[in-house]
This record gives structure tokens, sequence and C-alpha cells, in this order.
């Protein structure tokens, strides 16, 4: 990513919640939501490749639990019972890759055809529209360019100028 850049002036974790697509959308949704940022169908489905790394809360993706096996979409039903175990335990959080959940990788899509995915965004991507590109993804070494492009592209959206931001003599504190 570029160095040097603006940082704004205000930061609140409340703002990002116009801007990331909710769990629970479909991949209508989650294709406008990219279209209104520039952004791809091609470049959605590379970056939902980034629920590669990270965990999600219980209750993030607890429309999907219990497990319902008259939708396509629904988790397979060994992954959902593992997934309903861990929530139930008295974890509130879960790896959303069980198999690579702390290396970046393009696993997930493996995942995704794979019916073990957390979020029914994710389950989306087996729509006709994207499932092509899910198994492109597959592909070595593919993902991982596309994914710099991406990250790339994704960082120029609604970049700060000195009109609206500042750069920060210590980044955790605004100047």
């Amino acid at each position: 990513m570029p160095a040097g850049r603006y940082d704004g002036r205000i930061s609140s974790a409340n703002e990002t919640l116009f801007n990331l697509p909710p769990p629970f959308a479909d991949v209508t949704l989650l294709e406008a939501m990219f279209a209104a940022k520039g952004l791809s169908l091609d470049e959605m489905v590379t970056l939902s490749g980034a629920h590669t790394v990270g965990i999600s809360h219980c209750s993030s993706f607890g429309d999907r639990l219990p497990r319902n096996a008259s939708d396509p979409k629904a988790m397979n039903s060994r992954y959902a019972k593992s997934v309903t175990r861990k929530c139930k335990s008295g974890s509130s959080t879960v790896d959303q890759d069980i198999y690579t959940p702390n290396t970046l990788d393009n696993r997930y899509y493996k995942n995704v055809l794979n019916h073990e995915v957390l979020f029914t965004s994710d389950a989306a991507l087996e729509s006709s529209k994207t499932k092509y590109l899910v198994k492109q993804n597959l592909k070595p070494y593919l993902w991982e360019a596309k994914f710099k492009q991406a990250m790339r592209k994704m960082g120029g959206i609604g970049v700060k100028t000195s009109a609206n931001g500042e750069i920060r003599k210590n980044c955790r504190l605004i100047n």
C-alpha cells in the first residue's frame, strides 16, 4: 500500500458499518455494495477471500444455525455440528477458516464450495453469477496476485487529503 497518506481526524468503529457488507447479504447486495465503491464482481469475490483469516462472533452467523437442510447453501452437516458445539461451549467466537485460520491463503474458496463458511454472504458466492470466480481463485498463485491488486485498488477509495485529514505524528493518536 502507498505510504505517507493522510489519516482521518475522527476514528469511529461505527463508521465501518456503512461500508462493510452485512454477514446476511446475498450476492445482489454484495455486488451493489462493491460496485458503489468502484469494485468489480471479480474484485468482490477476490476480496471476500480475506475471510480465510480471522474470527467471527457466533451472533454474526446465528441465522445459519441450526442448519437448514433444505437450503442448498446451508453449512454441511459436519461443519454445522462443529460450529454449533463450539458456540454452545461458551466460546463466543469461531475461526473463519477451520483449516488454515492464521494463514492468508486461498483455502477460503474450497471452504465455500464445501459449504464450510460461516456467513450467508460467503455462502452466496456459490451463486451462478460468482461460482466460476470462486473456482478460478482455487488456482495456485492466481488468487494471491488478484488479491494484491484488489487491495491496492481498494486502498485508493476515499483517500484523505489535507482538507479532511492529517499526517499523524503518532499513528495511534489524532494530532
